[in-house]
């Protein structure tokens, strides 16, 4: 059967879900907030390999779709900390398929090259 077949056009549930967690960090992000909040430096820490840059940039993604929320306290030097928001827990199930598929998928992978 086609994909459209299964009511997965254009704007279907499937689409819209990759869309909000598309790209390399944007899940990335939303694994390591499950253990709890998180300041910008944690994160940074966290994902040795992003830049200052993009992780501003998928923090303020995130947060404009309504999946992490930023709290900053009114503090000198500026305190931020970002927690999943109730939509951002509901992935929760999502993100540890994707960890666990990832995981097989490597040991797979580890094991043929062996």
């Amino acid at each position: 059967m086609k994909r459209k077949d299964f009511g997965c056009g254009p704007g279907c549930p499937v689409e819209v879900t990759l869309d909000l967690i598309d790209g390399k960090w944007k899940g990335v992000i939303l694994f390591h907030l499950q253990d709890g909040t998180c300041r910008f430096g944690e994160l940074k820490r966290k994902m040795p390999r992003i830049t200052q840059r993009m992780l501003t940039k998928q923090l303020r993604a995130l947060e404009d779709d309504g999946l992490i929320i930023r709290k900053v306290y009114p503090e000198v030097p500026p305190r931020v900390e970002y927690t999943l928001s109730e939509m951002g827990v509901r992935l929760r199930p999502v993100i540890d398929v994707l960890k666990a598929w990832g995981e097989d998928y490597r040991a797979r992978q580890v094991s043929a090259a062996a």
